[in-house]
């Protein structure tokens, strides 16, 4: 019985530190964006990676250029479509990076004043 007691001790700090950071995670968003919705900014970042995903597909398209690789439509169309996602995961990142900065930041603060609750729970300062 006496290794149950830390183990439900450990879940509620596990639950406690998910609960601040998906908090975190919030208000670090609605800090960023400022009452715009969230779909218009992850929209408006789509809009502008689309260029990057143009430039990976005609990177997976120089495949076909190459001597001796002509015969080989459908791997260069493989490529193409690999260079394009590359490319658009890349460009989005990049342009979301303040958005997921806020988030990071906010959450882990919060989160570090759990870890501070539960250190000074199991390490009280006794100051007289």
């Amino acid at each position: 019985m006496k290794t149950e007691q830390p183990f439900r001790s450990n879940l509620r700090y596990g639950r406690a530190l998910v609960k601040s950071g998906v908090s975190g995670l919030s208000s670090g968003r609605e800090a960023h964006l400022q009452g715009q919705p969230l779909s218009a900014v992850l929209a408006e970042s789509a809009r502008a990676s689309l260029g990057l995903a143009a430039l990976g597909a005609c990177a997976g398209l120089l495949r076909y250029c190459l001597p001796g690789r002509r015969g080989r439509i459908a791997q260069t169309v493989a490529c193409s479509v690999v260079g394009s996602a590359i490319g658009f995961v890349a460009g989005f990142a990049w342009k979301t990076r303040d958005l997921t900065e806020s988030m990071a930041h906010s959450a882990m603060k919060q989160m570090n004043v759990v870890r501070d609750e539960r250190w000074l729970d199991r390490h009280p300062i006794d100051y007289a």
